[in-house]
């Protein structure tokens, strides 16, 4: 047993130990130690093989690495990082879990793997969604002024940006400032030469452009992507697409501009260049009239209006048509109305934030903000799940998060080490919440690296996976008998998805008996070719496993947006799950950072497991043949979230001629949240 622990021990100053030293003497050293050295060396290669997404081989190798030196806490942790990005998540918790226990409960490599093991096993889900019994407490906040310094006054609504950052309106200020992830802010605008006359709210058209309220103005601004300002809505006259006191704003799911016509007491519907289209919520019949409209959200057809005297919200078709009063109590001051991305209904009222499930119209509190002095007027969530409240009355911003990501922090791992231009090292690190959503927005001011518990120097940022705007995809193509006759439907689909791909066609992948790539070049011949594919091929015992596996590892060294699309049937088949199942797909997808969509031909209707695929990788699943077309989906997987980030330092750490194995952690902060990772790699052969 004392021999064993030496060995233990001697492993990491192995690693590190010159080669000379390692050579003189080999055949005098027991079998332990030559045990040792051999471990030592299938360790190096997997590590190597482990960089190159070749995760096989890496286990083999680490493996091979414990059959010499069994229970090695450092080999077996990185045996469960290649287990993990296999998508073999219950070997790779078991693996941690024993890695832990070999370094020692106390130790604090045992303390990281803890916390790793803890985050894997309790996550469930990419989308940000809001959990029955789960509290969002505040995390931080945008504070609209420090001492006498001035920032904004009085934020009234808040849109959230695809980089982390926001848009606030601030109504007392007359302006739209724009809010990095750390508080910082990015940029002002005011409007045209006039300026803004009291911005009440914001909201994006489907085509980019911004539309924003002015109450005292009586109109409604509509502005760039960038915030140029564009053209106006409306004028204070109480004709017919006459705005008096213009608040809250909606976008349908086809571009039209719902306002609520405060001082008019109605809701005026709008073409997405400003036309007139209808008023509504006047006395009718069958309903009273609105007395004090406020927040106003649409969505499947249906247009949801709060009202502040009643303490009530009501539902009324696109076209203006009462339908029934969706909430009858429950509110205290209803203000601002947003669809979060499950479907339910996120409200201001008075400081709660509140959430309505849309087929119950049951009401949960989420969290308070602040006492019952505080006024919040709109708030929404932004890209890393977090709940951005505008409070009014208190000039701030404040930043709820849920209790339970406070408590499990940020998650954060090296993917990769990059060392080829030693002592310059580049280190990609991806940084997710213990949902395994990415955090975006963050820059060189959220990392730390260090070397052996020193800060390394010349630590620079280098880019961050969320501001690319492209995005490689693999297309995966059904060849059964069921998708035999659709042949024309799947040509349709993959011109659809050239056309609209903003990055690179990275493989297509014919799903068959045995899955093989298809070559196509810009040809359209070439693409209708390769769409109906071998006849030969269609058969009842394709493989989905085993199509979806070769075009998901095809992307593993691409851009980090990327993306597989299946086009097929619906039904995949007895085989589907031959060799690898349904958790370990979508696992090995989720962990790679690959986004899953499905594309049905011939009207079908997706399956259940390849619901669950899209919803595991945040992706979806839809009808070709869909009023909008598969463009819009395809265009938007470029600008899907990424919290893959790029580090580069300059190592001062000895090489021992390229032989030794040299440690790099990576600390992560964002306000009150942190997490951290440790890893190490080999610098070249001298």
């Amino acid at each position: 047993m004392k021999r064993l622990c030496l060995v233990l021990l001697l492993f990491p100053l192995l690693l590190k130990a010159p080669l000379e030293a390692q050579s003189i003497g080999r055949n005098s050293l027991s079998p332990a130690d030559m045990n040792t050295l051999y471990a030592r060396e299938e360790f190096r290669i997997g590590v190597q093989a482990y960089n190159r997404f070749a995760f096989n081989e890496a286990i083999l190798s680490f493996e091979q690495a414990l059959s010499y030196l069994p229970g090695e806490p450092l080999i077996m942790d990185w045996l469960g990082r290649a287990y993990y990005r296999s998508g073999l998540e219950a070997t790779a918790l078991r693996v941690w879990s024993n890695s832990a226990q070999a370094y020692g409960t106390s130790s604090p490599e045992a303390i990281l793997l803890g916390s790793r093991i803890e985050t894997v096993r309790n996550r469930r889900s990419l989308l940000p969604l809001v959990e029955d019994n789960v509290r969002y407490v505040a995390s931080g906040r945008y504070p609209g002024r420090s001492g006498d310094m001035v920032y904004f006054k009085q934020p009234t609504a808040i849109l959230p940006l695809d980089d982390g950052s926001a848009w606030v309106v601030a109504y007392g200020s007359n302006e739209l400032v724009r809010i990095d992830i750390n508080g910082v802010i990015r940029q002002r605008v005011r409007g045209p030469i006039n300026g803004f006359d009291r911005p009440y709210d914001i909201v994006r058209g489907l085509d980019g452009r911004m539309y924003v309220s002015e109450f005292r103005g009586g109109r409604v601004s509509i502005l760039s992507a960038n915030g140029d300002w564009l053209s106006y809505i409306g004028s204070t006259v109480r004709d017919n697409g006459m705005l008096v006191g213009p608040q809250n704003l909606a976008i349908d799911e086809e571009g039209y501009l719902y306002v609520v016509d405060y001082g008019n007491r109605r809701i005026s519907k709008f073409d997405p260049d400003g036309g007139f289209i209808l008023s509504f919520g006047s006395r009718t019949m069958l309903f009273p009239g609105l007395l004090s409209p406020t927040g106003i959200a649409a969505k499947d057809g249906m247009v949801y209006v709060a009202d502040n005297a009643t303490k009530q919200i009501y539902r009324f078709d696109r076209n203006g048509a009462y339908q029934e009063v969706f909430v009858k109590e429950g509110l205290s001051g209803p203000e601002s109305l947003r669809f979060l991305p499950d479907g339910a209904l996120l409200v201001a009222d008075t400081n709660r934030i509140l959430v309505i499930e849309l087929d119950s119209a049951l009401v949960r509190e989420l969290g308070m903000a602040g006492n019952s002095s505080v006024r919040i007027v709109g708030a929404e969530m932004d890209k890393n799940g977090n709940v951005l409240v505008a409070n009014f009355q208190g000039d701030e911003v404040s930043v709820m998060t849920r209790l339970n990501d406070m408590a499990a922090g940020l998650f954060v791992q090296i993917d990769r080490v990059f060392a080829s231009s030693f002592p310059t090292v580049t280190v990609e690190v991806t940084v997710q919440d213990r949902l395994r959503r990415p955090i975006v927005g963050l820059d060189a001011r959220n990392f730390l690296l260090s070397e052996e518990g020193r800060a390394v120097i010349e630590q620079s940022f280098i880019g961050a996976g969320y501001r690319a705007n492209t995005a490689d995809i693999s297309v995966l193509m059904e060849r059964s008998n069921l998708t035999l006759g659709v042949q024309l439907d799947m040509e349709v689909a993959l011109k659809d998805i050239r056309a609209n791909l903003s990055g690179n066609l990275v493989s297509l992948v014919s799903a068959g008996e045995e899955p093989v790539k298809e070559r196509v070049s810009e040809l359209t011949a070439d693409v209708a070719s390769a769409a109906r594919g071998n006849p030969a091929s269609y058969s009842q015992n394709w493989r989905f496993d085993l199509g979806l596996r070769l075009a998901a590892t095809d992307l593993l060294p691409m851009d980090k947006k990327r993306a597989v699309v299946f086009v097929g049937s619906g039904n995949l088949g007895e085989l589907a799950f031959e060799q690898y199942s349904l958790s370990e797909l979508a696992s090995y997808l989720a962990n790679n950072g690959i986004i899953f969509y499905a594309i049905m031909l011939g009207g079908n209707q997706a399956g259940e497991e390849l619901r669950y695929l899209c919803n595991q990788t945040g992706g979806e699943a839809l009808s070709l043949y869909q009023p909008q077309g598969i463009g819009p989906v395809i265009r938007d997987i470029a600008a899907t979230p990424s919290g893959t980030y790029i580090l580069r330092y300059r190592s001062q750490l000895p090489t021992d001629f390229g032989r030794a194995y040299l440690p790099v952690e990576a600390e992560v902060y964002l306000m009150e949240r942190s997490g951290r990772d440790s890893i190490g790699y080999f610098p070249p052969l001298e």
